[in-house]
């Protein structure tokens, strides 16, 4: 028709229709306009990367559940990190001058040199794994992570123990426990044997503590080795340890926790004196570094215990 112009030319070779290109541009103008739209809004339309309402709402009441805690436990240890951060870095900034800050390694080296010294001439706590037969899966597990705990507070402590492991079996549960939970356990400075520690020391130089002896420990003695049951607070095995080194005829002592503590108000009416290993372990380390039993047990006994350090404790 005259007037009008045909939208349709050839380029090249190549036919064009003007009309077209200008509904496939229009088209785009849109889809950008949309998409700048969205990202304004902060609007991610990938599903991958949204969670969907009707997976939450298909979700039980007890997984939310879950997930709220995991979220808040995640939290706590982000906030926990970001205090101990801030911890160092107020430590440093008051170190004075004459205190050097040493390197990793060379603090390494030193940790390493007074654990040795200790294995020659420290003190000696064992704790006596051949009752690990009467535990469950779930306490050995337990009981594994109590000795990784135990041994770091040894590295740190000043005056470290000579620890053992006794009744130790490469086959045992425990063992493998000890090796999958605790990095570096192999690199251990702790003496991990098979034996029993009946065959490693004489009953006149061993204490076996136990929460049900009748006597309370004193003093902690350079030339006594200290004995600790392999049990977790989970076992329901009452008086295995106290039976056990009863039977043996080995003197029996607890911590003084009846002479420095006495029982605080408590609802629930529940009271314990049963401590994890590394509990027990920190308290001889304090009680050795400082000598006093109400600093060492007001500091490493738990409060769910149900125990508050007595107004006439002696210091």
């Amino acid at each position: 028709m005259e007037g009008q112009i045909d939208p349709t030319f050839e380029i090249n070779g190549v036919q064009t229709n003007l009309e077209e290109d200008s509904c496939v541009q229009q088209r785009k103008l849109m889809e950008s306009s949309i998409t700048d739209g969205l990202d304004l809004l902060n609007i991610d339309v990938e599903v991958d990367t949204v969670p969907s309402f009707r997976e939450d709402a298909s979700c039980s009441k007890n997984v939310l559940r879950k997930q709220r805690n995991w979220e808040r436990r995640l939290e706590a240890k982000k906030s926990k990190r970001k205090e101990e951060k801030q911890r160092r870095k107020l430590n440093r900034s008051e170190r004075g001058p004459s205190e050097p800050e040493f390197s990793k390694r060379v603090v390494k080296a030193i940790t390493r040199e007074r654990l040795e010294e200790a294995r020659a001439v420290g003190p000696r706590l064992c704790v006596d794994m051949s009752m690990t037969d009467c535990m469950s899966p779930k306490e050995i597990s337990r009981l594994a992570g109590q000795i990784r705990r135990l041994y770091g507070s040894n590295r740190k402590a000043p005056q470290p123990f000579h620890l053992f492991l006794t009744n130790m079996t490469e086959d045992s549960l425990v063992y493998k426990e000890c090796l999958r939970m605790n990095d570096g356990f192999l690199h251990y400075l702790i003496d991990v044997t098979e034996k029993s520690w009946l065959e490693l020391f004489t009953l006149d130089d061993v204490i076996y503590l136990t929460p049900d002896a009748n006597e309370a420990l004193e003093q902690v003695e350079g030339d006594t080795v200290y004995i600790l049951g392999g049990l977790v607070d989970e076992s329901i095995q009452k008086k295995l340890s106290y039976t056990r080194a009863k039977e043996l005829g080995v003197r029996m002592a607890r911590l003084p926790i009846d002479e420095y503590m006495v029982k605080k108000s408590n609802p629930k009416n529940f009271h314990s004196k049963i401590l994890a290993i590394n509990q027990v372990f920190d308290i001889l380390l304090m009680f050795r570094e400082t000598g006093s039993w109400t600093q060492a047990l007001s500091a490493n006994i738990p409060p769910g215990k149900g125990y508050m350090v007595g107004l006439n404790a002696p210091l």
